[in-house]
């Protein structure tokens, strides 16, 4: 029973993730990609370092990597 309160809290905690990095590519705003890819990998490099170090590859890793390209990606000219 303890472990399906935790686990309810988990999905919500990534769904606000991915409404808010879904947010962010609809606004189309850098900061807001940076941020949240930036919770995502947190949350990878803390369940990484609590769960399963599995969770820092397949979690932290995409996000990490995501957030090298937003970075790297020339800035787009607005119209």
């Amino acid at each position: 029973e303890a472990s399906k309160v935790l686990a309810a809290n988990q999905g919500l905690y990534n769904g606000f993730l991915v409404a808010g990095l879904l947010w962010a590519l609809w606004a189309d705003r850098r900061d807001l990609k940076l941020f949240f890819l930036g919770c995502v990998i947190v949350a990878g490099v803390f369940g990484g370092m609590t769960a399963k170090a599995s969770i820092l590859f397949t979690q932290g890793l995409p996000a990490l990597i995501a957030f090298v390209l937003v970075v790297l990606a020339p800035a787009r000219a607005r119209s």
